[in-house]
């Protein structure tokens, strides 16, 4: 009882808020045509496990769960349990609808108390790239989320057996469609509110980075939502006995957000040429000789550019000197439909139609404002039929479309480059706007967003058939999808220069002066269509041998081919097996003139041996005890690279205009003249291999159960990935910095993809949980892991920079940048320098979550009544502490590497020196890292940096009021980061930056807001 008194305590203070308003997965479960309530819904899909339980009515949502393929799995006892694959897409509401059938009378006395769980695989946390509706995440090893809250409560409660509510969960399942209550009125329930709403009045105001204490801005959260569903009773149209039904959503969500950002910025007198607080000699790339007193002249194109940098609003630092606030705003409307109709006992139909509009912008720290807009439609319509007591099938459509534009600042308004005296590149209307500029000591980088124009459109075509015989429960089916990805945008149209100081000694006066130390340029054939076919099949069986141990086995068969371009508008290099030659070869004409080889039309050779076997048992070792052992192996494959590897294809030469050089004696570039391919450097900057593999990832998993008193329940798990043929990048020909070029004759300057990486990942993971008694319970979970990779990126993603593409810029994803580009190897004949801890590892993960409901429970005031029962029972703690520790980093020698114009992926060399061993007023200790040696890689391992913990602790205070018998009001007050607990989300590693050692980036400070919600 003391332990219960104190966890009862400590939920007083940890609580947490619930999930916003996402994608989910909606179904009902029937028997006979009836609904089933407290079904068991466990949900798996690449690693995230989710759970839920029927409702009244044998509904169910899945909230906040990731596009792709679903296993379901239904338990209920007394009933066979029924696994199905269920398609997840962000647009689709349609109720997946799953039949039960009544066990025989000796097997529901023999029934197992547990069941087994499919094996578990994790999927990837960063922001994902574009995927179809099935796409598997994360081919490599990485980290598993953390279960969303509404799972834990859900959880708890079926341990305790009973039915959620609203105590339990704020976003419990809406009343269900069609009752039988008395009225005619009841038939119909929905709801109105306000889902949340905040403003800057409520929030703490953001953490400075500089310490500077600016105002407060002004914004505004609110997202509302309005639903309705009922019988679709329409005269002389439908059966008033038999009326189909319908549920229509529609939310709107209007945001306006603000967020300090600081930077460092050039003050006056550097504007003007005068660099005398420099500490080293300024050189005079074309003389060699150092510059009087560090005063250099300033080119006209510098000049032209430097208008564009605000002054200096900070003193006395020389880290950052400028803060400012940035606005963004976001509209959306989304409208969800959905048609359900019973046809006989055998025959149900049912349908949905989406849209979402969403109308955004943003500014920079150079107030440059640019806008989003996206429009999608989705729709579909499935058909199940129940053959006899053993077999039954569905088969389905869905059609999903959607639209993005985005504009930049200048576009169509101003060409920035022509009136700075640029050439070289793109100055269309269209694509206005400044190159990009990025310097190596820490002064904000000058950029503007890429204007586009995508069109995306999926069919799928789905069929499943399921079969139940004795202790079998067979499904097996298979998917079509049919998807096309046509973009109207460039790579890079208006290029990129980054200054080092390799050329002057000091990055700012490079930038002055105009010369750059590299430029990299792509642009030219913006239409763009792809095409991909998606094949898939599976078969899964749920075998209970003995009451006491039970296996679910399948197979999972998915062919994802290759993208192609509908015009054959594709390039990649044939290269000698020893790099020392390359040749264009065109999706067109494909046939290499170096080794012969014959292409096919997406210039990558398809895999077809896609079969993923995946088998989970549950076993109770000990009859009559609560000791149950589950297990489980998989494999998981990923085709979601081969998208971002089309579209860099499609933006090489001949086709456009492309490249990546460096300053040299024989590479003179200058600002004015910057975009020019130099001898030796090859037209194209990026080619694959053609026997590219898509990835895959093993994962296999033990856990153990055991209940304990209290209402304990303790639970140990083991999860191991491996991941096999992941992505790495390279540079062929290229050598250290200062070093000798080896081959000067061979060609450099292209990035090459190839599949001959490789992770790991290793997980103990220990939870304690609090059944749900009395009104309370809680859960502690802790998670030691260990990740390491060889990778550039795992799953589709750029898991190893943190980036990741968006739909506005899709090459972002393995796309070389000119920021900490850690995504390409720095020598490209030693990768397994490459090795070193994956940038989603987190070594230690602790989980304490609570809730509570007052009134429950003879010593939780249950008999309380009068006004003291109506102000104090009912009233729904929910509560969360997150401790984390850092995710790595990889100290970065901001050179570029020779022969090419890829800047930031070489490391920096190991002093010796304790690297947290910081001075005063920093997190890292900068003598710990000096330069490499000339014609030598530095030592320092990739991610070999601890990142900053993490700490939150959540709030959430909720409770239903029963207005009438039929209509519910939901209030809610969320509170995240409570205790406005700073916490900086990843250090500045770049070796010459005068930011080495700070904050780069902070998570927000405290926020609130309100849940309010009429249902009837």
């Amino acid at each position: 009882m003391t332990l219960i008194r104190t966890l009862r305590s400590l939920c007083a203070y940890v609580l947490v808020p619930c999930a916003a308003f996402a994608a989910e997965q909606r179904g009902q479960v029937l028997y006979g045509g009836f609904p089933v309530p407290g079904a068991v819904i466990t949900a798996t899909h690449a690693g995230t496990t989710v759970t839920a339980v029927t409702d009244e009515q044998g509904f169910y949502t899945l909230s906040n769960i990731a596009d792709g393929a679903w296993s379901i799995r239904i338990s209920k006892p007394a009933f066979t349990t029924v696994t199905q694959e269920v398609n997840v897409t962000s647009s689709a509401t349609d109720a997946t609808k799953f039949e039960l059938k009544l066990l025989p009378l000796a097997e529901i006395h023999a029934q197992p108390a547990d069941q087994p769980i499919a094996p578990v695989i994790t999927a990837a946390v960063p922001t994902p790239a574009k995927k179809g509706p099935d796409t598997k995440e994360d081919a490599a090893a990485a980290p598993p989320p953390p279960a969303t809250q509404e799972a834990r409560n859900n959880d708890g409660l079926l341990i305790n057996g009973s039915v959620n509510n609203g105590a339990s969960s704020p976003f419990a399942q809406f009343a269900a469609i069609g009752n039988r209550r008395n009225n005619r009125r009841s038939l119909y329930n929905g709801g109105i509110g306000i889902m949340s709403v905040g403003s800057s009045i409520l929030d703490a105001k953001q953490y400075s980075i500089t310490g500077l204490d600016v105002p407060k801005p002004s914004y505004y959260r609110f997202t509302g939502l309005a639903t309705l569903g009922g019988p679709l009773r329409i005269p002389h149209l439908t059966n008033r006995n038999n009326a189909p039904t319908f549920f229509l959503a529609y939310q709107w969500t209007r945001n306006s957000n603000a967020s300090s950002s600081s930077a460092l910025v050039p003050t006056q007198a550097q504007r003007n040429g005068d660099l005398s607080s420099a500490a080293t000699s300024i050189i005079n790339p074309a003389t060699g000789l150092p510059y009087t007193n560090n005063q250099v002249p300033v080119s006209p194109q510098a000049t032209s550019l430097l208008q564009f940098y605000p002054l200096p609003n900070l003193s006395g630092s020389t880290r950052y000197n400028y803060q400012t606030t940035l606005l963004s705003s976001s509209h959306q409307d989304a409208l969800q439909a959905r048609v359900d109709k019973t046809v006989s006992r055998k025959n149900q139909v049912y349908g949905s139609f989406n849209f979402q509009s969403i109308r955004s912008s943003s500014n920079t720290l150079f107030q440059f404002t640019d806008h989003q807009k996206s429009f999608g439609l989705a729709g579909g319509v499935n058909w199940s039929h129940r053959i006899n007591g053993r077999w039954s099938f569905n088969v389905g459509y869905k059609f999903a479309r959607q639209t993005q534009r985005s504009s930049a600042n200048f576009q169509d308004r101003t060409n920035v480059s022509g009136n700075a005296g640029i050439s070289g590149n793109n100055q269309d209307p269209f694509n206005y706007g400044p190159p990009t500029l990025s310097f190596a000591s820490g002064i904000a980088g000058l950029t503007d967003g890429i204007p586009a124009y995508n069109r995306n459109q999926t069919q799928t075509i789905t069929g499943a058939m399921q079969w139940n015989r004795g202790r079998h429960n067979v499904t097996f089916g298979g998917e079509y999808r049919r998807q096309q990805f046509n973009y109207f945008t460039q790579e890079n149209p208006r290029g990129s220069f980054s200054f080092t100081g390799t050329a002057t000694g000091n990055d700012l006066a490079g930038f002055l002066i105009g010369v750059p130390d590299t430029s990299t340029l792509a642009t030219g054939n913006p239409d763009k269509y792809f095409r991909q076919n998606v094949i898939m099949a599976y078969a899964t069986d749920d075998f209970r041998m003995t009451p006491t141990f039970t296996v679910q086995a399948g197979v999972r068969w998915e062919y994802g081919a290759p993208i192609t371009e509908l015009k054959d508008r594709m390039v990649n290099l044939d290269i000698l097996p020893d790099f020392s030659a390359v040749s264009q070869v065109l999706a067109s004409s494909p046939t290499g003139s170096l080794t012969g080889q014959h292409y096919p039309d997406s210039l990558i050779h398809p895999f077809r041996k896609g079969f993923q076997p995946r088998i989970g048992v549950a076993w109770r070792p000990i009859p009559a005890s609560s000791v149950v052992v589950r297990a489980g192996y998989g494999i998981y494959f990923d085709s979601s690279v081969y998208q971002t590897t089309a579209l860099k294809l499609a933006q090489q030469a001949p086709l456009s205009r492309s490249l990546s050089v460096q300053r040299s004696s024989t590479c003179p570039i200058t600002l004015a003249n910057g975009f020019q391919n130099c001898a030796g450097i090859t037209s194209n900057t990026f080619a694959v291999d053609p026997r590219f593999r898509a990835g895959y990832v093993q994962d296999w998993q033990l856990a153990i159960q055991r209940d304990l008193p209290f209402s304990l329940q303790l639970t140990a798990t083991y999860n191991g990935l491996k991941g096999t043929h992941a992505a790495q990048q390279i540079l062929p020909n290229t050598y250290a910095y200062g070093g000798t070029d080896l081959c000067p004759s061979c060609p450099n300057g292209f990035t090459y993809l190839t599949s001959g990486g490789n992770s790991t990942r290793h997980a103990g993971q220990v939870q304690l949980r609090r059944r749900l008694h009395n009104g309370f319970t809680a859960s502690l979970d802790y998670t030691y892991a260990n990740a390491i990779d060889n990778a550039s990126f795992l799953g589709g993603q750029n898991a190893s920079s943190g980036t990741g593409a968006t739909s506005q810029n899709p090459f972002a994803v393995p796309a070389p940048t000119t920021k900490n580009d850690t995504t390409v190897a720095q020598n490209w004949r030693d990768l397994q320098a490459e090795r070193g801890r994956s940038a989603f590892n987190q070594r230690h993960t602790l989980s304490l979550s609570a809730q509570y409901t007052t009134g429950m429970g003879i010593g939780g005031g249950t008999l309380m009544s009068g006004k003291a029962g109506t102000a104090l029972k009912e009233w729904t703690v929910l509560g969360q502490i997150l401790l984390n520790s850092g995710q790595p980093q990889t100290p970065i020698y901001p050179v570029a590497t020779p022969g090419t114009g890829v800047s930031n992926n070489l490391r920096a060399q190991l002093t010796g020196a304790d690297v947290y061993a910081a001075p005063a007023g920093l997190h890292l200790n900068p003598a710990a890292f000096t330069t490499p040696a000339a014609g030598t890689f530095g030592n320092a391992g990739r991610n070999s940096i601890a990142g900053p913990g993490q700490f939150r602790l959540n709030a959430s205070l909720a409770r239903t009021f029963r207005l009438k018998s039929d209509m519910n009001l939901d209030i809610r007050a969320d509170v995240t980061n409570a205790l406005n607990h700073v916490a900086f989300t990843r250090w500045n590693t770049t070796l010459t930056s005068t930011q080495f050692g700070l904050p780069a980036a902070v998570n927000d400070m405290r926020t609130v807001q309100f849940v309010s919600r009429l249902r009837f």
